[in-house]
């Protein structure tokens, strides 16, 4: 009997082992973020006042209508002297870009922020176990993940995938296809590359909704290092805590309210509609809805719950609204009602710092006002809009940058990350502050100046008065000086 006992303690202990490790893959894998490196363009590349009103004003095809509504548009969008444009536009040649101009927009950003990663973690090109690319407008063969691994000569088994077409919340479902991968490849490095081509798609046309694109849009990127490595666990800043995707697709107007198109004359653009607002704000709460119950503590449930109760008089059964705002409805402001926030739940008891994607005013005027949100939560994406513009899916990290260099980002902390992108998706997701941050990064040779006084605006304090008269005076100068 002792030998048989003795015979079945290796078996035993094996299964011992067998059934502790299922219950750690049951229970996931944990993803770590090592470091990020934002894109910080070349001054040649700098698009100031001057320089945004001669591309406006050599486009001869513009009617003074639509040159006024361009300016005023400028002038309005929050977007300050210092952000950047891809030099096929600057120098003119955006209706005709080459291929090469597409591929030297796209390598100068990739691989000046990959560089800038793999000197700030200490990782080898040779460790990462899996690549993920997002570039919208750009989906070249070989793939651009390709291109990656053949600067960098990386391995022959790493996972790659590249994703085009998802908008400017790319970035999220860039991080989300890597932490489902954690789940099957443990002990891992992942990198996720987010940015966008804009030269090889300026819109050349007139009509007006596609024109909005070119004022808010420009040059940036991202590129973030991702582990489920325990024994990096030390080194990480960021821990992934939650994830919440939210496809809204379905709805036709949320499906055409971001769109590529063509216009009348055959130019291709992105058309951005009025009802853009009102559709980021409905897939907003259909997200919330399902995040709020992980990241909020239950006493704040158990409050948002009576006051719901209090709230309906116990008679039509009707939940407190989740997020009542002000979007944009039939040619007017007009105040609707979502099932999400109003006056019930406060986010901020599970939430400290709110990383908005800075994709233009509107948006994030709305996300504050549904949320709640005060001037102090808001200005990290009110700071990103003004200092770099709307970067698409890389511009949430200049948000978290701005965070970081103003010593924001505390140990503990957690983060909300709300972004929002054609599809219509609003895809989300919460970290939480491993150590104490305050690297400067891409905003070291501004942070100090920021928050800046926005009212003196450049463009505000040249065009806000703009006519027609002094339109035609300088389009008649402009073109002078062409000929």
């Amino acid at each position: 009997m002792d030998l048989l006992l003795l015979c079945l303690l290796p078996f035993l202990f094996y299964s011992l082992v067998t059934l502790y490790k299922l219950i750690l893959q049951r229970r996931g894998q944990p993803c770590y973020m090592l470091g990020y490196e934002c894109f910080k363009p070349p001054e040649d590349t700098r698009l100031d006042t001057d320089s945004a009103t001669k591309i406006v004003l050599r486009n001869t095809k513009l009617r003074l209508e639509e040159l006024r509504f361009l300016l005023k548009t400028i002038v309005n969008s929050g977007i300050g002297e210092n952000t950047y444009c891809p030099r096929t536009v600057l120098e003119g040649r955006e209706e005709c870009p080459s291929l090469k101009d597409t591929y030297e927009e796209i390598d100068e950003i990739m691989f000046d922020t990959l560089d800038g990663l793999f000197k700030k973690t200490g990782i080898r090109p040779s460790e990462v176990d899996i690549l993920v690319v997002n570039v919208s407008l750009f989906s070249p063969a070989p793939s651009l993940s390709a291109r990656i691994i053949n600067r960098y000569k990386m391995r022959e088994n790493i996972k790659s995938f590249n994703l085009a077409g998802m908008g400017c919340s790319a970035s999220v479902v860039a991080i989300d296809v890597v932490q489902q991968l954690f789940q099957t490849y443990h002990n891992s490095i992942g990198i996720v590359v987010s940015t966008e081509d804009l030269g090889a798609h300026w819109y050349c046309g007139r009509d007006k909704k596609m024109m909005l694109s070119n004022c808010l849009f420009r040059s940036g990127g991202c590129s973030v290092m991702l582990t489920n490595k325990p024994s990096l666990k030390n080194r990480a800043i960021l821990k992934l805590k939650h994830m919440e995707r939210t496809q809204y697709g379905a709805d036709d107007e949320a499906y055409n309210c971001c769109i590529q198109v063509e216009d009348e004359l055959g130019y291709s653009g992105f058309r951005l509609t009025k009802s853009l607002v009102k559709s980021a704000a409905q897939a907003l709460t259909v997200n919330l809805q399902a995040m709020a119950p992980k990241i909020l503590p239950l006493w704040e449930m158990v409050r948002f719950f009576f006051a719901s109760t209090w709230y309906s008089g116990f008679k039509k059964r009707e939940l407190l609204p989740f997020v009542t705002g002000l979007v944009l409805g039939k040619g007017k402001m007009k105040k609707i009602t979502f099932n999400v926030l109003g006056g019930g739940l406060n986010f901020k008891a599970g939430i400290e710092h709110f990383c908005v994607h800075p994709g233009g005013r509107a948006v994030i005027d709305g996300v504050g006002k549904g949320l709640k949100l005060n001037e102090y939560d808001l200005e990290p994406a009110r700071m990103a809009l003004h200092r770099w513009g709307n970067t698409s899916a890389g511009g949430l990290w200049y948000v978290l940058g701005y965070m970081e260099a103003k010593n924001r980002l505390k140990k503990g902390d957690r983060i909300l990350m709300i972004s929002l992108g054609a599809g219509f998706k609003c895809n989300n997701c919460v970290w939480e502050v491993m150590r104490d941050l305050s690297d400067t990064n891409v905003w070291t040779d501004c942070i100090h100046s920021y928050p800046p006084n926005t009212l003196n605006n450049p463009f505000k304090e040249k065009y806000d008065w703009i006519n027609d008269e002094y339109l035609s005076f300088v389009r008649l100068d402009f073109s002078r000086m062409v000929l």
